[in-house]
């Protein structure tokens, strides 16, 4: 049986973090989805569309991760396609206890496993809404978000 995670999230933007996860987590499981979520209530800063493109260009040359947009609920999604796990980044503990309580009612829902991937020390301060507020202040956040991604306020 292929082990098949999907990691959900806005990645608006997408971060050296993510990115580190996710090749991480390539030594875990046969195939990960990144699953952009798409909520028609929120605004997004970026376009869904802008933000499936720069996931694709970070991992372009390996099949095994693919870009997936989804609306609804996480563990819904994951029935749907068949994922064996949901990948979560884990940063603080804070995120550990939010994640915690939505894998657990994930499992009950659904029998799907969630597998948490502490984030490397490097990476910790890192998250999409700091990156996203240096970018609208007009700095330079090319440090935080993967050397194959060109982020500008103009992408908006």
């Amino acid at each position: 049986m292929n082990k098949v995670a999907i990691f959900p999230g806005s990645f608006d933007p997408f971060t050296i973090g993510h990115e580190n996860v996710i090749i991480r987590a390539l030594d875990l499981f046969d195939h990960i989805i990144v699953a952009v979520g798409y909520n028609s209530n929120k605004a997004d800063f970026f376009p869904v569309q802008k933000r499936m493109q720069w996931i694709n260009d970070v991992f372009f040359d390996e099949p095994r991760v693919t870009v997936a947009k989804y609306e609804g609920l996480t563990v819904e999604y994951a029935k749907e396609i068949n994922a064996t796990h949901i990948l979560r980044g884990i940063r603080t503990s804070a995120d550990f206890e939010y994640e915690r309580a939505i894998a657990q009612v994930n499992k009950a829902m659904t029998g799907i496993d969630s597998v948490f991937l502490l984030t490397t020390p490097e990476h910790t301060p890192i998250n999409s809404s700091i990156v996203r507020d240096i970018i609208k202040h007009g700095g330079d956040a090319s440090q935080f978000v993967p050397s194959r991604i060109k982020i500008s306020i103009a992408d908006k």
